[in-house]
């Protein structure tokens, strides 16, 4: 089990990271370094700061109005053991997981065919909002996504998955 997160910054109450209030996580590293992504400062891979997992969950637990905690990035599934480790933890106190990720669910699912971690990150996610930022499809208007490529994908039955981005 990974005990630790590299982490680039957490805010713990947000309304714009997925449905209801949010604790959410900012992994440091990114491999896409999409144009006009609004988090540049989490793409570095030797940046941001450890964390132990035990600490992020017991500033978790410290807001009962929490709906649950998301994923973002950085791309979370570049530290896809920790993140598992941590979305269990916040699915045994009844709350839910929302993840973002600049891969598509498509490529996620191949990726977790030679990666146990990432499939079992996947299984823990309630919502998963997939695809790269594209600043030319970029849309202020839409929930909880920036550009008109990415899609809000219900995971709750992964690994059958709803594409859910019209129905929120």
């Amino acid at each position: 089990m990974e005990s630790k997160l590299k982490v680039s910054g957490i805010i713990e109450e947000s309304i714009v990271d997925g449905p209801g209030l949010r604790f959410t996580v900012f992994t440091q590293g990114c491999p896409h370094h999409c144009p006009g992504c609004h988090n540049p400062q989490t793409h570095d891979f030797e940046g941001g700061k450890w964390m132990e997992l035990d600490e992020i969950m017991a500033m978790f637990d410290e807001d009962p109005l929490l709906a649950g905690m998301t994923f973002s990035g950085g791309e979370p599934f570049c530290q896809p053991a920790p993140l598992a480790e941590l979305a269990r933890q916040v699915r045994a106190r009844g709350k839910n997981i929302v993840a973002y990720s600049g891969y598509t669910f498509e490529q996620l699912s191949e990726m977790a065919a030679h990666n146990p971690d990432i499939e079992a990150l996947l299984s823990m996610c309630d919502l998963l909002i997939d695809g790269p930022y594209v600043e030319a499809r970029r849309d202020l208007d839409l929930l909880f996504r920036g550009s008109t490529n990415q899609r809000i994908l219900d995971l709750k039955n992964y690994p059958e998955v709803k594409d859910v981005s019209d129905q929120l």
